[in-house]
């Protein structure tokens, strides 16, 4: 369905934004990022696995994002993620984008209360 493709395109263009959002609520591993992501989104957004880690590995590139080996006494260990402080700001800015592209979008699309 284009819609859906649609939509999943202009989420994949803020995916560094949703994980450092999902980071900024606490340290956390691969599979509860995605875990988080798809319950926020109420389902309607699952992100796949090579997408997040891609994502993730760019983001430590970027100094946005580090990385920790857990210490689990049960189980395989698990590798973490915590957003920086650079991250932080990063996010802010990335919310800051976020809606001034949607306040012209809105504007161009009709949709800020005014005449069609």
């Amino acid at each position: 369905m284009a819609t859906r493709d649609a939509v999943s395109d202009l989420i994949r263009g803020n995916i560094d934004a949703i994980i450092l959002c999902v980071l900024s609520d606490g340290d956390s591993y691969g599979y509860e990022i995605l875990k988080e992501i798809a319950q926020t989104s109420r389902g309607a957004y699952e992100m796949k696995e090579p997408s997040l880690y891609t994502s993730l590995k760019r983001l430590e590139g970027q100094g946005f994002v580090e990385s920790y080996w857990g210490d689990e006494t049960q189980g395989a260990r698990r590798k973490y993620y915590r957003v920086t402080d650079a991250g932080k700001t990063e996010l802010n800015a990335a919310i800051e984008r976020w809606v001034h592209v949607r306040e012209i979008i809105d504007r161009l699309l009709k949709q800020d209360g005014g005449e069609r």
